[in-house]
């Protein structure tokens, strides 16, 4: 990028020339930068998604299934989720994935 002297194109319009290339390159750069961390941000809720889950209590049971605490009892009795839960005393802790899977095999 020379600054030449023709008589055809000022000074004034070079410069102009290559200050849009300059704000076309920040652009460029700003875009790759976005990219960049909408990619880290995607890895991140990957990693997150791995993670295990659980609720607590009959209370957090009845929130995964949509229904009463009553219900959720019942159905805790019943069997049907007894490898999702874990009970020590009156502490209940549930895996939520697979407190789900169990309760879908068991309609299907």
């Amino acid at each position: 990028m020379k600054i030449t002297h023709n008589t055809e194109v000022t000074v004034r319009e070079q410069l102009i020339e290559i200050q849009s290339k300059i704000v076309n390159i920040l652009a460029f750069l700003s875009s790759d930068k976005e990219e960049t961390e909408t990619i880290e941000v995607s890895s991140f809720s990957k990693d997150k998604s791995l993670e295990k889950k659980y609720v607590y209590g009959l209370k957090g049971l009845a929130s995964i299934l949509g229904c009463s605490k009553s219900h959720a009892q019942n159905i805790k009795n019943s069997g049907i989720l007894d490898r999702a839960i874990i009970q020590n005393g009156r502490k209940i802790i549930v895996d939520v994935e697979m407190a789900i899977t169990l309760f879908q095999k068991r309609y299907e």
